[in-house]
């Protein structure tokens, strides 16, 4: 099999994010599940697809999730967000998941995950 290396990529936009769990580890413990793969509920899936998210990776640090979110290169953030919010069951999802953040149930996606500012970049 041949490896690429150093292959760049520049079609798309990357965002980081974060959000802060409750520190409750049974519901820690909870989200992961219902993040596992084939466990989301698929009408989110569709709705970030349609708006112009191509990849969404997260991943937890104690109470602390991190997203890289991947999307399209012309994506524009807010006007994804709130046409994500008004999506078939966004909201649903939203007040569901809300109970293991520390948030409240009706704050938005784009409300709650805090986009983070890039500082370094390794150049290749």
């Amino acid at each position: 099999m041949e490896y690429l290396e150093n292959v760049v990529c520049t079609n798309f936009k990357r965002f980081c994010k974060t959000l802060e769990l409750k520190d409750d580890p049974r519901l820690i413990e909870e989200y992961k599940r219902i993040h596992a793969k084939g466990n989301t509920w698929p009408e989110i899936a569709r709705g970030m697809k349609e708006v112009g998210i191509l990849d969404m990776e997260i991943y937890i640090t104690g109470t602390r999730l991190f997203m890289i979110m991947d999307t399209v290169s012309d994506f524009d953030h807010d006007e994804a967000m709130t046409k994500l919010a008004k999506m078939p069951r966004q909201q649903d999802w939203e007040t569901f998941v809300s109970k293991f953040q520390k948030t409240t149930p009706d704050a938005s996606a784009g409300s709650k995950w805090t986009l983070i500012e890039r500082i370094f970049k390794l150049v290749v």
